[in-house]
């Protein structure tokens, strides 16, 4: 079940660029090492608007997968699925769309988005701070479940670092 887990970076993009996309895909949830790494200098993004991220994020995400060789069968995203109990789009929904529904989406969030309510708390590693999972096409506490099982002990999973890291141009050396 190969995954892929993105991240786009602003702060430090690539020379010539704006922002970097950045992928690493995982064969297993519970791999602490990628079997692809890719990163994506994007030259033009959208300006920040509130409650309109995906407009700025989404085309950087898109730019960058179509790198992935290994077959995907689920994307994950750092951010929401879900913006509300009433399933107003985030950017991980807007990504299902564009996708065609072909993979789930499954989003990993680091802070809390309005109450909360909408979404599933995990605690990870010794960490008193949850990250807060939603998902689109595949069962929300199965989500969780995977994101708990990721390799790591801290509360952000190994590969979201790795992939965060590989966006703002510092990658992780390789194993070995």
């Amino acid at each position: 079940m190969p995954i892929a887990i993105v991240d786009v970076d602003y702060a430090n993009p690539q020379p010539g660029a704006a922002a970097t996309a950045a992928c690493v895909v995982a064969e297993r949830w519970t791999d602490g090492v990628p079997i692809e790494t890719h990163a994506a200098p994007i030259k033009t993004v959208q300006p920040y608007a509130p409650g309109r991220f995906f407009e700025r994020e989404l085309p950087c995400i898109l730019a960058v997968l179509p790198r992935v060789g290994a077959p995907i069968d689920v994307v994950v995203i750092d951010g929401y699925v879900s913006l509300d109990g009433a399933g107003a789009p985030g950017l991980g929904a807007h990504l299902h769309a564009a996708l065609q529904g072909r993979y789930p989406v499954v989003g990993v969030a680091k802070s809390q988005f309005g109450d909360g309510s909408f979404a599933t708390p995990v605690l990870r590693g010794a960490s008193r701070q949850p990250l807060w999972i939603t998902a689109i096409g595949m069962d929300v506490e199965e989500a969780a479940r995977c994101v708990v099982s990721m390799h790591g002990p801290y509360r952000i999973p190994t590969l979201l670092t790795w992939v965060d890291r590989l966006a703002a141009g510092d990658p992780p050396a390789w194993p070995g």
